[in-house]
């Protein structure tokens, strides 16, 4: 699925031409030109970035990326601030506000795009789809397809999802909690135990040569996936 991006500013030019370059790179583009007309599009599905301008009728953008930051249903939303106040001051302001990345104008299509992918990549590395490869294991975001030593494997979709999300946090400890909301999603009631469930049935589709033993239980603490020998387990 293409990521969604949210367009924010009020120069029609400088919209359309940013969308323009947006589709032309596999993104899907939202355009709002106001303050007003940007917070009413901020809503489920949420986009999975926000390209903003300082200047907006109704509002600054300084003020919208706080109030985004500050709820917790739309504070892990990316934010690129696009503008042409380049002091250093400005800057400041940006990122206090909380903003992920500060661009200023004029900028060039090709250092957008690799902006955008860098702060993607950054705060949520199972957005893209990068083929993944750990100790001989290779997953295909877009394929949808696992491999161990070119041997596939067949796995369900939260088991998918489960393990892109472990082969792209390697060698942290993650609670069920942290788990359910990063693999099924803030707005999805599953119970704890769930995870459980779903963590042995990826452990027994990983089987073989000791791949299984990547997904390793952390007493009191959750799950972590490294390739390092099991400690605290």
């Amino acid at each position: 699925m293409n990521r969604q991006i949210l367009v924010v500013e009020d120069e029609a030019p400088i919209r359309e031409m940013i969308t323009f370059v947006l589709e032309q790179n596999g993104f899907n583009a939202i355009e709002a030109e106001d303050y007003e007309q940007a917070k009413a599009k901020i809503v489920e599905p949420y986009p999975d970035l926000i390209l903003l301008d300082w200047m907006l009728p109704g509002g600054t953008g300084v003020k919208l990326a706080k109030s985004l930051k500050q709820n917790e249903y739309t504070r892990s939303i990316p934010i690129i601030m696009l503008t042409a106040r380049a002091d250093e001051d400005d800057k400041v302001k940006g990122f206090d506000a909380g903003v992920d990345d500060y661009v200023t104008k004029p900028f060039s299509p090709k250092e957008l795009i690799a902006r955008i992918k860098a702060v993607i990549r950054r705060v949520s590395p199972t957005a893209l789809e990068e083929a993944i490869e750990f100790h001989g294991m290779k997953l295909d975001p877009i394929a949808h397809r696992v491999s161990i030593n070119d041997r596939s494997l067949e796995l369900g979709p939260t088991e998918f999802r489960l393990l892109h999300f472990f082969m792209t946090h390697t060698e942290r400890v993650y609670s069920r909690e942290q788990l359910l909301d990063n693999v099924w999603g803030t707005n999805v009631y599953v119970e704890d135990r769930t995870v459980d469930v779903h963590i042995r049935r990826l452990r027994k589709a990983i089987t073989g040569e000791g791949h299984e033993d990547f997904i390793q239980t952390v007493r009191g603490s959750g799950y972590r996936f490294s390739g390092k020998l099991k400690t605290s387990v």
